[in-house]
């Protein structure tokens, strides 16, 4: 959704609260498409700071849908977005200030979308776990370890050894 500043970034003392429906219906993150489930409406207070500056903020809430890093299972992760943003009109803008904000500003237009889904992007997780003793899947059968063992021979040798272990194999003289 698109939120016009022109008044605010021009009437001096201006404030303004609203609430507007998040249109976002998933975000794309390092190559993959991520759902998003569950979303509230998107509150905003933005007012004027004098010079062509206006403070945006926003909270939303939302749900994402993942997979788990390890076993590979659906996973919901919550997010509790806040965004804390001064922007600049584009007449002020310096270059610095024009292309940090380039994301979610559009000339005098503020795309709330894009404002959220950058702060969904920085409160991602470094790893998504469907719980934290998550054992995974099996390397050999690919079964989820986390329903119980599969009985795959997991034993990983010590590379070092590999042409001790050679030797052996092959039932060579030594």
């Amino acid at each position: 959704m698109l939120i016009n500043l022109t008044d605010i970034f021009t009437e001096e003392g201006k404030s303004v609260a609203m609430e507007v429906p998040l249109e976002l219906t998933g975000v794309d993150f390092q190559g993959e498409h991520f759902m998003i489930l569950e979303k509230t409406p998107v509150r905003l207070a933005l007012s004027n700071r004098g010079a062509g500056r206006a403070q945006v903020e926003a909270d939303a809430e939302v749900a994402v849908g993942m997979k788990c890093d390890r076993c590979l299972k659906d996973v919901t992760e919550r997010f509790e977005l806040h965004v804390d943003a001064e922007v600049v009109s584009p007449e002020r803008a310096n270059e610095e200030e024009a292309e940090e904000q380039s994301s979610f500003m559009k000339g005098y237009q503020l795309d709330v979308d894009s404002l959220i889904s950058n702060e969904i992007f920085t409160c991602w997780p470094l790893k998504v776990l469907c719980r934290e003793d998550c054992k995974g899947l099996c390397r050999v059968c690919g079964k989820d370890l986390n329903e119980g063992e599969c009985g795959c021979d997991t034993f990983v040798p010590d590379p070092r050894m590999a042409a001790i272990m050679d030797i052996f194999r092959e039932n060579k003289e030594v």
